[in-house]
């Protein structure tokens, strides 16, 4: 249901936008940028957080970390990263195909200021074999995410 999800998801907001699938897994960063032939940092990595009773996600450039001391100085408090079973709880999506489209439930989203680099990024589309490709600045509209700095 999440690739769904996320096809309605650009149908409404962006019908322009085409859901990229792949014939394999593109569930990490390497893979991905192998299969679709770009940098490991235009990959778009969705990091599903929880900070003191809220989850978010962040969405960073996939060659980079988060840096613990940013985070906490960011948002007040330390971060945890979700359990498998609490992301896909909260996203609707399966570790490996996290985005901020299409979400099962409404949440914050913030994009790093990593992704600024680049013209084009490539986060997930909901599944492990699929993406999407867009700037930065579209993706940050399309889901009124917040700019923060919070990677090494």
């Amino acid at each position: 249901m999440s690739l769904q999800s996320v096809r309605e998801f650009f149908a409404e907001h962006a019908p322009d936008i085409e859901v990229i699938e792949m014939n394999q897994s593109t569930a990490t960063v390497d893979t991905a940028a192998r299969a679709h032939g770009v940098a490991p940092g235009q990959i778009a990595k969705t990091l599903s957080l929880k900070i003191k009773n809220n989850i978010v996600l962040i969405v960073m450039r996939g060659d980079t970390r988060l840096d613990n001391k940013k985070l906490k100085e960011t948002f007040g408090a330390k971060a945890r990263m979700l359990t498998v079973d609490e992301v896909i709880m909260a996203t609707g999506h399966p570790v490996g195909g996290v985005c901020p489209f299409g979400l099962e439930n409404p949440l914050q989203i913030y994009c790093d200021r990593s992704l600024e680099a680049f013209d084009e990024v490539l986060p997930a589309a909901g599944a492990i074999h699929s993406a999407v490709r867009l700037s930065p600045q579209r993706m940050a509209e399309l889901t009124d995410a917040k700019w923060i700095d919070v990677c090494q």
